[in-house]
C-alpha cells in the first residue's frame, strides 16, 4: 500500500513538472511551431513571397505576439488531415491551427485539448452548375471527392444512408488534390466544410461555373488544438482566442488600442489591456500580453474581415461567427 502511494506521488510530481514545459520550451527556442493546412485560401496558404497568411495563421501570429511581442516569431508546418494529430502528439508542433472539428472522440481519446471554437462551420457540397443539380438530395449515385482521415467522411456516409442514397467515394489527401480531381471531373461533387468549399471555389478558373448546394449536413465547430498535459499552455492558447473575441466586443482594434490603453475608463478594457489587474501573471506572461496581441494582429473581427470576410475573395458572411449581441454565437468568458 505504501509503495502504491509513493508511486502516485511520483506520478503527480512528474505531471506537475511538465505543466510549464511548452511555454518554457517555446521561449527558449525563440519561436512558435504552428501546424497549419497544406494550403487553403483564406485560412492558411503561402503568399507570392512565400510567407504564410490566413485566418488560422493569424491565430498563431496572435499567440506569438502575446509571448514575444513579435507576430512573426512562428515557423509553420503544413500538415494533412492524417498527419495533424501525430505531429501534435509527438511535439513536432506546439499548436495545431488547422480547420479541425471538435468532437467527443478527438477530445477524450486522442491526447489533445481543443482550446475553443474560432469558426463555426458545417459540411456542404459543391458541384458544377453544368450538372443542373440544385440539392444534395439529387446526388444519388454520384462520385464524391472527400478528404480521408476527417469527420467529413463519416458525415458523408451518414447523410447518404439516412436519405437512402448511394455514392462512390473518391478519396483525396489535401485541398489541392481535391481541387485537381474536381477540375479533372474525377468526381461529380466535392464535400467538405462550407468555408473550405468557398476557399476551393475561389481558386477555380471559373468560380461562377460552380455552386455550393444549400444543404448543410453537419455541425463543424473548428478550433485550435494543443497537447494534453500542460494546463498552462492550454490556458494561454484559450485566452489568446478569448482576448481576440473580447477585444472586438469592447471595440478595441489595432487602430485604437494605444489610445484605449491611455484613456479608457471602462474596467473591462483596462483589464484586457493590462492597465489594471494582472491577468497575464496567471498565464505565465506580463500584464500587456493581450495589448500586444491586438496591436499586432487586431481583434477577431479584423482577422475575420481581412482573411475571409465579405471584403476578401472568399466573401464569407459572419453568420454564426458574429458576436453574440449581433446575431451570432461568438462569446468569450469574462476576462477578470
Amino acid at each position: 500500500m505504501r509503495a502504491f502511494g509513493i508511486a502516485i506521488i511520483a506520478a503527480l510530481m512528474t505531471m506537475g513538472g511538465a505543466y510549464a514545459q511548452t511555454l518554457d520550451e517555446v521561449r527558449a527556442r525563440g519561436y512558435l511551431n504552428c501546424g497549419v493546412n497544406t494550403g487553403l485560401a483564406g485560412f492558411a496558404s503561402p503568399n507570392e513571397e512565400g510567407a504564410w497568411e490566413g485566418f488560422d495563421v493569424d491565430f498563431c501570429r496572435a499567440l506569438a505576439a502575446a509571448i514575444f511581442d513579435d507576430p512573426d516569431a512562428v515557423r509553420y508546418r503544413a500538415l494533412t488531415s492524417q498527419e495533424r494529430f501525430t505531429a501534435l502528439q509527438s511535439a513536432e508542433i506546439d499548436i495545431l491551427s488547422r480547420n479541425t472539428t471538435w468532437t467527443l472522440t478527438r477530445d477524450v481519446s486522442v491526447g489533445v485539448d481543443f482550446i475553443g471554437v474560432n469558426y463555426y462551420d458545417g459540411q456542404g457540397f459543391m458541384v458544377p452548375t453544368a450538372l443542373e443539380v440544385e440539392s444534395a438530395l439529387e446526388l444519388d449515385g454520384a462520385r464524391i471527392c472527400v478528404q480521408t482521415g476527417t469527420t467529413t467522411e463519416l458525415n458523408l456516409a451518414d447523410f447518404f444512408r439516412a436519405n437512402g442514397m448511394t455514392f462512390e467515394t473518391v478519396v483525396i489527401q489535401t485541398a489541392e488534390e481535391s481541387r485537381r480531381n474536381y477540375m479533372a471531373e474525377s468526381c461529380d461533387a466535392y464535400t467538405t466544410d462550407v468555408s473550405g468549399l468557398a476557399a476551393v471555389r475561389v481558386t477555380l478558373p471559373e468560380p461562377n461555373a460552380h455552386i455550393i448546394l444549400p444543404e448543410v449536413i453537419s455541425k463543424e465547430p473548428l478550433g485550435p488544438v494543443v497537447r494534453q498535459g500542460d494546463p498552462q499552455w492550454t490556458d494561454l492558447a484559450r485566452w489568446t482566442l478569448n482576448a481576440l473575441i473580447t477585444a472586438e466586443e469592447l471595440g478595441v482594434t489595432s487602430a485604437n488600442v494605444d489610445d484605449m490603453r491611455e484613456a479608457a475608463v471602462n474596467p473591462n478594457i483596462r483589464r484586457l489591456l493590462g492597465v489594471e489587474g494582472d491577468m497575464g501573471s496567471q498565464l505565465g506572461l506580463d500584464a500587456a500580453w493581450a495589448y500586444r496581441i491586438i496591436r499586432h494582429t487586431g481583434n477577431y473581427g479584423e482577422i475575420f474581415d481581412r482573411n475571409i470576410g465579405t471584403g476578401s475573395p472568399l466573401s464569407l458572411e459572419r453568420g454564426l461567427n458574429g458576436q453574440w449581441y449581433d446575431g451570432g454565437i461568438l462569446y468569450a468568458p469574462p476576462l477578470r
